[in-house]
């Protein structure tokens, strides 16, 4: 059977905006710059949709491995097991 919906599926709440948050996107948070190990924290902004990563995944720190293009490999532990996920400059916050 095939499942229903997309990636942005059952998160209503999850990526939403404050309604004092709403509006475009600050260019300062869109072109920020990560150094290599840095800690960040994976916090979605919903009006970017492109480099986001998989909701599962909102809330969680990682560390920067390095670069891809525009954006950013992050080291994230996944339970038990290490994952990299590419994300959007625009979808981290520095720790």
């Amino acid at each position: 059977m095939k499942k229903k919906g997309g990636f942005r599926r059952g998160t209503r709440s999850k990526l939403r905006k404050g309604f004092r948050q709403k509006g475009k996107v600050s260019i300062t948070r869109f072109f920020q710059e990560f150094k290599e190990g840095e800690r960040v924290l994976l916090k979605a902004e919903p009006s970017v949709h492109g480099g986001m990563y998989f909701p599962r995944f909102h809330g969680r720190s990682g560390t920067i491995q390095g670069k891809k293009g525009r954006c950013y490999e992050v080291l994230i532990k996944d339970i038990k097991k290490d994952k990299v996920i590419t994300i959007h400059p625009v979808h981290l916050r520095r720790l």
